[in-house]
């Protein structure tokens, strides 16, 4: 219980990041009030199929394509386009998560092996990323212009 709290208590800025960093890369005006729920449910989607005995890394794939169904159905990105700025916000995220983990460690002299072991850690270090991705996604709206009509929900 205490695991699924704090995968969720990092896994919904993180999504909101995500998702945020994608629509902004595909100049679509980012709108909180429907960023906010797509990010919740995201990350119930993926703390599921992270709890399935399945191969690891399966949730980054499952991610990354219903990113890009959603952000082609409820925009009018093109599929092509939703797709590539989808895999682009993972790749950012997974760039993101390696620095992190490398900064963390030098900062505490520590193996990056040994802040996985615990969940407490683990989370924490999660945040910042986190945190990072929503600020990379403003900055990205702010120089990268929204087009107008892009939402169709």
């Amino acid at each position: 219980m205490l695991q699924a709290l704090l995968f969720f208590m990092q896994g919904i800025p993180e999504s909101i990041g995500l998702f945020a960093c994608c629509l902004a890369l595909a100049r679509v005006k980012l709108r909180w009030e429907v960023i906010l729920p797509f990010a919740g449910i995201m990350t119930l989607v993926i703390y599921v199929v992270r709890s399935l005995p399945v191969t690891f890394g399966l949730h980054t794939v499952t991610g990354i394509l219903l990113y890009t169904l959603f952000i082609a159905r409820a925009t009018r990105v093109p599929p092509s386009s939703s797709f590539i700025v989808s895999f682009a916000g993972f790749a950012l995220l997974a760039l993101l998560e390696v620095i992190m983990y490398e900064l963390i460690g030098n900062l505490f002299n520590t193996e990056v092996s040994q802040l996985l072991l615990n969940d407490y850690t683990q989370m924490l270090i999660g945040l910042p990323q986190a945190l990072t991705m929503i600020a990379v996604a403003l900055v990205i709206a702010k120089y990268r212009k929204p087009l107008e009509g892009m939402w169709r929900i």
